[in-house]
């Protein structure tokens, strides 16, 4: 099986009292999807993620995919834990793969959301803040969800980010 290192960032920001998180939506329709499988027909919701190229750190890793899908800059405050899953590739060799990916607590430091390269449209087709307190709800995924989760209850306790 082959194994696939990531990581990502939860980032957040407080704006009249309350917690946004930065999120992303991936195109509906995409190249990996010209395969014959058909296109989603609701929006998913996730987080800025991405596989950490060698020489790398997964930190640095996470940075670079949080301004790279989301247009904004943020430094790091923990690290909330990491995520593992296997999926199958649904392009190419649709082979069996275990995935980790490593998330950190990011507070939102400067850059506007969704200001991104129009190369990064194949991957994102919108950045946006929604309200932490919705975001385990809202994402699509289990492991971001509970990430969201950890980041909820780590600014509840540490107001002071």
């Amino acid at each position: 099986m082959v194994r696939e290192i990531s990581a990502g960032g939860v980032v957040v920001r407080k704006r009249d009292g309350v917690w946004w998180m930065a999120a992303i939506e991936p195109p509906r329709e995409n190249a990996a999807n010209a395969g014959g499988r058909p296109a989603r027909s609701k929006a998913v919701v996730a987080l800025p993620k991405g596989l950490v190229d060698a020489g790398e750190t997964p930190l640095a890793t996470a940075l670079r995919e949080v301004y790279e899908e989301t247009g904004i800059t943020a430094d790091m405050i923990t690290k909330l834990g990491d995520s593992k899953y296997v999926y199958v590739r649904s392009w190419g060799d649709g082979e069996r793969v275990f995935k980790i990916v490593t998330f950190y607590l990011m507070r939102y430091r400067s850059g506007r959301i969704n200001d991104i390269s129009p190369q990064m449209r194949i991957e994102v087709a919108r950045a946006s803040w929604v309200r932490l307190e919705d975001a385990p709800t809202l994402l699509a995924y289990k492991g971001e969800k509970q990430m969201a989760q950890r980041a909820l209850e780590y600014v509840t306790a540490h107001d002071e980010i």
